[in-house]
């Protein structure tokens, strides 16, 4: 068919899926072609407009590098990252065998966050009980908790990958030839507990030296992200999470420029003077404590 008006050339685009043979591809470029020729009709697109768009999409595409990922920041900042991690929990609450709708999972089960463009992966494991901040700016902070199943059963051997950026709110990928700091790989004991040290996060402002900056600018938008800590836990025969410990009272914490905040995931940082902490140890300056349990669901297998 050659069109001759708006829809026909939908129609014609959709036409040219019919010798694709997986139906989810089939199903996911129908509904992106006719979802983006849509926008395209009600905002009545120009070619100058159009080009713009794709010389921003160019220029986030030239921003990435092997430590700075744009598409993420991207995707974070328009809320879509959030909404994926949403359908993709309540998902797993099903059981993966239906699509899920943009509901909150097994209300049981810890609430899943975005992990962010800051991930790095192969962080050293270490010692439970260990300080994973070594010479990180920021002030300490004692971390525990248990992590276990729905029934309440403890997970020991569960996995705790956890980053955050430093004091100052900036990530070790974020600093020219610095190597992992406040990174690190904790296990659970046989209780399922885990303990470790790291600083107090504290709010910091996303990227805004490339297009994305321009955009959130162009929306009159701030780019700051409350205080949190990252953490993916995992265990065998359960669904892995990614998530954050955010902390209490951090300012942004009700406009996080990536939609990331879950009520769940505020937690009250205790403050404590220098002395003896939790753990038995003795710190030379006053320090933190937070306490949060995790709570995995089983996966259907």
């Amino acid at each position: 068919m050659i069109p001759s008006n708006e829809n026909e050339l939908t129609h014609a685009v959709l036409d040219r899926l019919t010798g694709a043979s997986d139906p989810r591809f089939v199903q996911v470029m129908s509904s992106l072609i006719q979802h983006l020729h849509a926008f395209v009709r009600e905002v009545d697109l120009t070619p100058d407009e159009w080009m713009k768009s794709i010389q921003f999409l160019t220029a986030v595409g030239q921003t990435c590098d092997d430590k700075r990922q744009e598409f993420i920041l991207l995707s974070d900042t328009l809320g879509v990252s959030m909404m994926v991690v949403m359908l993709q929990q309540a998902r797993a609450a099903m059981g993966g065998g239906e699509q899920a709708a943009a509901t909150e999972s097994n209300e049981l089960a810890t609430q899943a966050t975005v992990q962010g463009p800051f991930y790095w992966e192969g962080a050293p494991e270490h010692a439970l009980g260990a300080n994973i901040a070594e010479g990180v700016v920021g002030e300490p902070t004692y971390y525990s908790g248990r992590i276990t199943n729905t029934a309440g059963q403890p997970l020991a051997g569960a996995l705790l990958d956890i980053w955050s950026g430093d004091g100052d709110g900036f990530y070790d990928m974020q600093i020219a030839g610095a190597s992992m700091a406040a990174r690190g790989r904790i296990r659970t004991d046989h209780e399922g507990r885990y303990r470790f040290w790291s600083i107090r996060p504290t709010f910091y402002p996303v990227p805004v030296d490339g297009p994305v900056g321009r955009m959130l600018d162009g929306m009159g938008r701030h780019p700051n992200r409350p205080g949190h800590i990252h953490m993916m836990v995992s265990a065998a025969r359960h669904v892995p999470l990614t998530t954050h410990l955010f902390v209490a009272g951090s300012p942004y914490l009700d406009s996080d420029a990536v939609f990331g905040v879950r009520p769940s995931l505020i937690v009250d940082f205790q403050p404590h003077p220098a002395g003896s902490a939790p753990d038995g140890s003795t710190v030379a300056t006053p320090f933190w404590s937070a306490q949060y349990d995790f709570v995995l669901e089983p996966s259907a297998a």
